[in-house]
């Protein structure tokens, strides 16, 4: 037997077969497997064991633990009681001959170049929810947003699992007395005719009903990707935002002028009470901002500080690459960030992007997450909220703090943020370094994402980078795309390369995202993970992401 904290992911794995086989498996309606019925069985996952929970009067329950997943219309909420009982996790399974489907994921956070329609794969872990396309129609599964769990599906031809990590951090949660709302599951069934891409869009808007979204279109410039956080100065994003302003159009949806990484104390860490020596008055250069006919945004890693913290007041647990992040859960530390955001919005800021923040609380990036968002062994001061409630706290903090400012999350749980955040980086950094990052990273996620614009968010498929190291016919397709995309557009140009043709392409592409557009729909995303062919505003339009030489398996 493990001992209560060793329990692992081979632990995991070998307990999963103890479900007992039930009747004969449910068939499908058409293509379309039925799920808003009682689960076929229920297992909760504790420190060193796992229990199959019996059922009995609409609850299941065995060990301290219960759980009540009754169908109410098409959702099913959950509710998870364990007073004193260490649980880790509960799996929902319903037993069901699923058809040979095509299945698109989603990802915890950003995606990272890895979204896809694939066949059916029992171990693909499908965080959030998924797309089922069975041949004719396309349907949809997965949990409302705003879960107080971390939720990923598995499906597989005998049926369906709902899996729900109640951690605090890599331990077990405390409930206490109180019913833990974990999720509630929503589905949708497809109609023959409307495109994958609609009937993903549409569940969208059923996993989210109450977005909360800017008033207009976003656009704009970021100075990350051909400065990287050097020879970055108030004097250079004032002149940024002299040119931002000759490019972008009149009108009264002004563009944003982001500042990112590099104008604190620390360059890339806080304190976040004031710039460093090349930023020495971070009020007036908003209002000088401001002056330029631009609107000021600004970067922070609200979680991440070289400020003198308490012990009692640092997170724990698995490596974050050297950093020491604070913890939210600590009174202090939570006042400490909501102080944090509310100044900048004082200052004048008119977007937040806040950054880092799924890394900062679990040490790990998305793509490494998987099955275990975090690793085990490690736990919040305060035990008694699940991680997602302790995340939905951070977060709800930061949207309340920064007043009147537009919020943009980037590195952060856009499940967790839809209804909070008006912006979301929705994938891993493009570059302006190396366009096949960008190809990779930026155009898979703008494609496989798109959906959830303006229905759980603004989806922001990051910067449009014109620097010296991408050739500019490379730089000119990504610009294109994303600005007659309907999504926001933010450029991130070295004014160096700034030439007649580049400008002209600049303009046109502001010009552009500064209005309302229809969103773009990618035709081939279904085979392939980098869609050549768009429709955009009922055109066809074909991209070529390729250099001569094709992909590279090393990209920067």
């Amino acid at each position: 037997m493990l001992k209560d904290h060793e329990i692992s992911r081979r632990s995991l794995l070998t307990s999963a077969g103890v479900l007992p086989l039930a009747a004969p498996l449910r068939p499908s309606a058409g293509g379309f497997v039925d799920i808003a019925r009682r689960p076929d069985g229920v297992t909760a996952f504790l420190e060193g064991e796992s229990v199959n929970l019996a059922l009995a009067g609409g609850r299941w329950s065995g060990k301290g633990v219960a759980v009540v997943a009754e169908p109410r219309g098409t959702e099913i909420p959950i509710r998870i009681e364990a007073a004193e009982a260490p649980l880790l996790r509960i799996r929902l399974r319903w037993r069901a001959r699923v058809p040979a489907w095509r299945v698109l994921n989603e990802q915890w956070e950003r995606s990272y170049g890895d979204l896809e329609w694939r066949g059916l794969n029992a171990e693909r872990v499908l965080p959030w929810y998924f797309m089922a396309f069975d041949g004719r129609a396309t349907h949809g599964y997965g949990v409302a947003t705003g879960a107080s769990a971390f939720a990923f599906w598995q499906a597989d031809a005998a049926g369906i699992s709902l899996w729900l990590d109640v951690r605090n951090g890599g331990g077990a949660v405390r409930l206490g007395p109180r019913i833990l709302e974990a999720a509630l599951v929503r589905t949708r069934q497809g109609t023959p005719g409307e495109s994958a891409f609609e009937a993903t869009r549409r569940f969208c808007r059923q996993l989210c009903p109450k977005p909360r979204l800017a008033a207009g279109p976003v656009y704009g410039a970021n100075n990350w990707y051909y400065t990287y956080g050097r020879d970055c100065s108030a004097e250079a994003i004032l002149n940024d935002s002299e040119t931002l302003r000759s490019l972008a159009p009149s009108g009264p949806n002004r563009p944003f002028m982001v500042i990112d990484d590099g104008w604190a104390i620390g360059r890339t860490t806080g304190p976040w009470e004031r710039g460093n020596e090349r930023f020495p008055d971070m009020a007036k250069l908003a209002a000088d901002m401001k002056s330029r006919g631009v609107r000021p945004g600004i970067w922070t890693r609200p979680l991440f500080t070289t400020a003198a913290v308490s012990e009692g007041a640092r997170l724990r647990g698995p490596d974050r690459g050297g950093s020491v992040a604070i913890d939210p859960t600590v009174p202090e530390m939570a006042e400490l960030v909501r102080r944090d955001t509310r100044r900048m919005a004082e200052w004048g800021y008119e977007l937040i992007k806040h950054d880092f923040s799924s890394f900062d609380l679990t040490g790990r990036w998305g793509f490494a997450m998987n099955a275990e968002i975090t690793a085990s062994g490690w736990h919040f001061a305060d035990r008694s909220k699940t991680t997602a409630e302790v995340t939905l706290a951070l977060y709800s903090l930061i949207r309340e703090a920064a007043g009147q400012a537009l919020v943009i999350g980037c590195n952060t749980f856009g499940h967790l943020g839809a209804g909070l955040f008006e912006l979301q980086r929705i994938g891993d950094d493009t570059s302006g370094r190396d366009f096949d990052r960008t190809r990779r990273m930026g155009v898979n996620t703008l494609a496989f994402r798109a959906p959830q614009h303006d229905a759980f968010f603004g989806a922001d498929a990051d910067c449009a980078p014109i620097t010296t190291e991408v050739p500019w016919d490379l730089s000119a397709r990504w610009l294109d795309l994303v600005a007659r995309s309907g999504t926001p557009l933010f450029v991130s140009a070295d004014p160096r390369l700034l030439t007649a043709e580049v400008r002209s392409a600049v303009q046109r592409a502001l010009a552009a995202a500064a209005r309302p557009q229809p969103l773009a729909e990618p035709l081939d995303w279904m085979e392939t993970t980098t869609p050549r062919r768009w429709r955009i505003q009922g055109a066809t339009v074909e991209y070529d992401w390729f250099a001569p030489e094709g992909a590279t398996p090393f990209p920067r």
